[in-house]
């Protein structure tokens, strides 16, 4: 009776409560997961102001090493004082990922996490209003190949996250050495397209799949506050 006053409650404040296992939490999933595979090192591209490296220490437990790579020079700042204070999390020199070294124009969103190398479409747009385009800025592009390897070390076990805003595709254009070295990939993939000339979900998850990485896990990561429409998916692949 008290578990179900409980719910109600947290319910009615907007909240649900659920036990942290992995039957219920993606939180426990992910844990279980990179723990089984004795993951040591995360490599986080698209760290933005560092929500995955927040999410990784303080809901999921991990302890290993964090490395971020982020673009944007107002996150990159922000993610440099969250970072200072965990001797075991790295920034990257500030760049975005593509397939190539050069530079690149970042469109910067309102809201900072969906700014992308792409343009951003309408429907993104209608989906989260705050994320429009307010300005521009250019920043370094290198390929992660260029920078990955000074942190590996001989007993590295490697797990990729990339959420770069639809240019994902580019990121693992330019990761084949670093990919050959990982355990497990984290992507960001979209049902439909949010972005312009980004690839979809079906042609991504090939991608990594004709890398010799399996499907182990989806959770919901955008949608649509007004119909509950699934727009985009965090895909964890381990190696088969």
């Amino acid at each position: 009776m008290l578990k179900a006053l409980a719910k109600r409650v947290a319910l009615a404040l907007g909240y649900e409560v659920r036990r942290f296992a992995v039957s219920t939490s993606q939180a426990a999933r992910l844990r279980a997961m990179l723990e089984s595979h004795h993951v040591n090192l995360v490599l986080d591209v698209g760290a933005n102001v560092g929500q995955f490296g927040r999410e990784l220490r303080e809901s999921i437990g991990y302890r290993g090493r964090i490395v971020s790579f982020e673009p944007m020079q107002s996150a990159y700042a922000v993610l440099g004082r969250a970072a200072a204070a965990d001797p075991l999390w790295e920034l990257a020199p500030r760049a975005a990922l593509g397939a190539h070294s050069g530079t690149v124009s970042l469109n910067v969103a309102g809201n900072s996490a969906s700014s992308s190398v792409l343009g951003m479409l309408e429907a993104h747009c209608a989906a989260a209003p705050e994320s429009r385009v307010i300005g521009t800025e250019t920043v370094p592009l290198e390929p992660l190949d260029a920078l990955a390897p000074r942190y590996f070390r001989e007993d590295s076990v490697g797990y990729l996250k990339v959420d770069t805003q639809g240019y994902e595709s580019e990121v693992l254009r330019g990761a084949a050495a670093t990919l050959a070295r990982v355990a497990g990939v984290q992507l960001e993939l979209s049902l439909i397209p949010l972005y312009q000339g980004q690839a979809l979900m079906p042609e991504l998850m090939a991608q990594v799949q004709a890398l010799g990485f399996e499907l182990w896990g989806l959770a919901p990561a955008f949608v649509e506050p007004g119909t509950g429409r699934m727009l985009q998916v965090d895909a964890t692949f381990f190696r088969a």
